[in-house]
């Protein structure tokens, strides 16, 4: 009896609940599986995904998120992860031979053109420059010169591939991703409208003047997916976002893991500092070894634990002294009843007549994606177009919604009335042509997936766009809690996602005496 009941804690599972079955809960879940932990992820919505999610309006599907993936093929670093949980090259990519065309509204090219084809290929895009403005030889060979240069690292490194006796081998690729750091910084000393002053062209100028929409933003913002573009390695996957989380979720219930849908949590329950289960709806209480959220951040500092495991740096992060909320989004989609297959895919150009959003936020440009390539979210003949509109005033439409409901439906209809007033000036008939509207608010977000203020992502990248934020892995003085979703690094995303569940995951493995492996390769990780 005494061998028994000292033998049995290292037979038994360790007990993992998950909050969110987001990316980052569902990759996160997908490792610890793998590890031995016995996991089960509580997820307040129907379906899989988070912030990653596409729905279904009448015949027509609404995407939310994906517009591509770092790590569609083996060319970038972020491949590496997703294939330990999904086989990526089975999976149909789009990579798209024109990442933008972008209107100016001052300047025309020399051949009378204000449009500039942002083409993902380096070469054609290189030489596409130089037939506009050879005199800028110089200031477009360093443009490209400095996206190549991002090639030739595959990031994130996963360096913990490396058997521990090859330390040499280690070292040396660690020196050589310091001097990918450096190059880093340098790019981020530099912003777009910085860079525009360097061309003597005034259509090129306007043109990375204008890139996003006239703000400012560091270089490496624009540089680090160019470079992926150009390798094919950043492709959007046919079937959209909720289809992508879908193939995730597959993984994580075949590895053994459950996921309870419709199951939102009340509170992580702790005794004398150390986490002992969840309280979810219907007060139904699931005890656990080991708390990991991956929900949103505030909801889980401030409501789940009441703020109780907080410091200095965490409170300055909530009243936003360190970091801002990433932007909300306005997103209003159309089912049109023809294809648009003649358009480019992604376009942004100046308007007649300004856009006015009653949160406060007025617009000069629109936005307009065709999801003509994508065949799965239309019927044939026919597609799905997207006007997305970026706000720091989430909390308006939270609010209205909240406190009258009527209102809130009201503001939404003369938005679109005024969007498609203003998308008739460029696509003269898409009135005739627009059989389904779909319009979601931050309000929409917030009810799904709780993000903090309908945020699209977590925070906003300050002026250090490669910073970490104060958001760490576990909590002060909580014991067995851990965090880790897209609020865990500036910028958020997908790839953010994937790769704080992989680390989290690492960190639980080394404090309970697990040496980390994947299914994949059957083999432990340093």
């Amino acid at each position: 009896m005494y061998l028994v009941l000292h033998l049995q804690p290292l037979f038994m599972k360790k007990k993992i609940n998950i909050i969110g079955a987001g990316v980052s809960g569902l990759c996160a879940g997908c490792y610890l599986q793998m590890n031995g932990f016995e996991v089960q992820i509580f997820e307040k919505h129907s379906i899989p995904g988070g912030l990653c999610t596409s729905w279904k309006k009448g015949e027509y599907t609404v995407d939310g998120s994906i517009h591509w993936v770092l790590g569609s093929d083996d060319k970038d670093g972020f491949f590496d992860m997703w294939n330990e949980i999904i086989d990526v090259k089975s999976i149909p990519f789009h990579n798209h031979d024109i990442r933008l065309s972008l209107e100016v509204k001052k300047h025309a090219n020399k051949y009378g053109s204000k449009t500039f084809v942002m083409y993902t290929n380096l070469d054609k895009l290189r030489d596409y420059m130089l037939d506009l403005s050879p005199e800028d030889a110089k200031t477009i060979h360093s443009f490209i010169h400095d996206i190549r240069l991002l090639q030739q690292f595959r990031v994130p490194p996963l360096m913990d591939k490396l058997p521990f006796f090859q330390s040499m081998i280690r070292g040396i690729k660690m020196m050589r991703y310091l001097r990918f750091l450096l190059i880093i910084m340098r790019q981020t000393r530099i912003s777009n409208m910085q860079f525009a002053k360097k061309f003597k062209s005034p259509f090129l100028r306007e043109v990375f003047e204008t890139l996003f929409d006239h703000d400012e933003v560091k270089m490496l913002v624009f540089n680090f997916p160019m470079a992926s573009f150009d390798q094919k390695s950043a492709g959007y996957p046919i079937g959209g976002s909720l289809k992508w989380a879908e193939r995730i979720a597959d993984k994580f219930e075949s590895l053994g893991g459950v996921i309870h849908y419709n199951t939102p949590v009340k509170k992580i329950m702790t005794e004398n500092n150390e986490v002992k289960a969840l309280l979810v709806r219907n007060d139904v209480i699931h005890p656990c070894d080991i708390v990991l959220s991956a929900a949103d951040w505030y909801k889980t500092v401030f409501e789940y634990l009441d703020g109780k495991y907080v410091d200095e740096k965490i409170i300055n992060l909530k009243d936003e002294k360190s970091f801002e909320i990433y932007y909300s989004i306005l997103l209003v989609t159309f089912g049109l009843k023809k294809d648009y297959k003649e358009q480019p895919h992604f376009s942004r150009f100046p308007i007649e007549q300004d856009l006015v959003s009653p949160c406060g936020k007025t617009w000069d440009r629109l936005e307009t994606h065709f999801y003509h390539y994508d065949p799965t979210l239309a019927p044939e003949g026919k597609t799905v177009m997207a006007c997305s509109f970026y706000t720091q005033n989430g909390k308006y439409w939270i609010d209205l919604r909240k406190n009258d409901r009527k209102k809130y439906r009201a503001v939404k209809q003369q938005f679109i009335d005024d969007l498609i007033e203003r998308l008739s000036m460029k696509y003269p008939d898409i009135k005739d042509q627009i059989e389904m509207v779909d319009f979601a608010t931050p309000a929409t977000v917030l009810r799904y997936t709780n993000n903090w203020q309908g945020s699209a992502q977590g925070w906003l990248p300050n002026d250090n766009v490669i910073a970490s934020t104060p958001v760490k892995f576990k909590l002060p003085d909580l014991k067995n809690f851990y965090y880790a979703s897209h609020w865990s690094r500036p910028g958020g995303g997908i790839p953010v996602a994937i790769n704080m569940a992989r680390d989290v995951s690492k960190i639980i493995c080394k404090e309970h005496g697990v040496a980390f492996k994947t299914s994949q390769q059957g083999k432990q990780m340093g």
